[in-house]
């Protein structure tokens, strides 16, 4: 049995979150969590919210334009734009809030996504920069630690279920 880290920040000061999760699963398998559709909206919603992306393109430029979905059926909308993609060890992607005509609500947030593998332990470092304070209290108010760790507990499941 592994002592998996689990680190989760917020800095006010500097508008910014950071998280450190580690899984007891070869990296592939994590950055495809990360970065394919089919696998990401089966764990990024923390339940009993779901995950429906309507279409995303994980490449320099393309987008991921995502709906939470309560259990009435409620949606909120969200559009990313990646902005850096090195395979396997790390990518950026600038996130906002959006209506579902795809207009985003400005000001957004830049998350940087660093992974890394040792000793069949993957690490995934996510640092979030908010464009506002506002956005960042936001963010908070609407229940993001709680959600993020629920979806982060989310995803140890399902890899657990995918690495057999």
């Amino acid at each position: 049995m592994y002592n998996l880290l689990f680190d989760f920040a917020v800095d006010k000061s500097t508008k910014t979150v950071f998280i450190r999760r580690e899984f007891a699963v070869e990296l592939s398998l994590v950055w495809d969590a990360f970065t394919k559709a089919e696998i990401l909206d089966q764990w990024v919603a923390p339940k009993p919210w779901v995950s429906k992306t309507k279409f995303m393109n994980f490449e320099i430029g393309g987008r991921r334009f995502y709906a939470m979905v309560s259990p009435e059926g409620q949606e909120h909308w969200s559009i990313q734009k990646y902005t850096s993609i090195t395979p396997k060890t790390n990518f950026k992607m600038f996130n906002a809030f959006a209506d579902e005509a795809e207009n985003p609500e400005l000001p957004g947030s830049d998350w940087d996504y660093t992974f890394s593998e040792q000793n069949k332990i993957t690490k995934v470092s996510i640092t979030i920069f908010n464009e506002s304070l506002v956005r960042l209290e936001r963010m908070i108010e609407m229940g993001f630690t709680e959600g993020f760790k629920m979806s982060m507990y989310n995803l140890e499941t399902l890899l657990t279920t995918l690495n057999k």
